[in-house]
């Protein structure tokens, strides 16, 4: 069903981009640990989500509905 693909896709948009606000898959593994889905943990050279954009990823964690 293209129509529902294409909608799903527009309404998944802002999470997709600001998934990338940091190096992958920092942000990705701070939203799965935002969920409770994971613990978080990172390996050397990846490094924490920086404060300053945990709202942005939780912000789009909110606008598609996922919290």
């Amino acid at each position: 069903d293209v129509k529902r693909a294409m909608d799903l896709q527009f309404k998944l948009m802002p999470l997709h981009k600001n998934l990338f606000v940091e190096a992958n898959p920092i942000p990705v593994k701070w939203a799965v640990a935002r969920l409770g889905l994971s613990g978080g943990a990172l390996r050397l050279p990846l490094t924490p989500l920086t404060p300053a954009n945990e709202p942005v990823v939780e912000t789009a964690m909110r606008a598609v509905g996922l919290l």
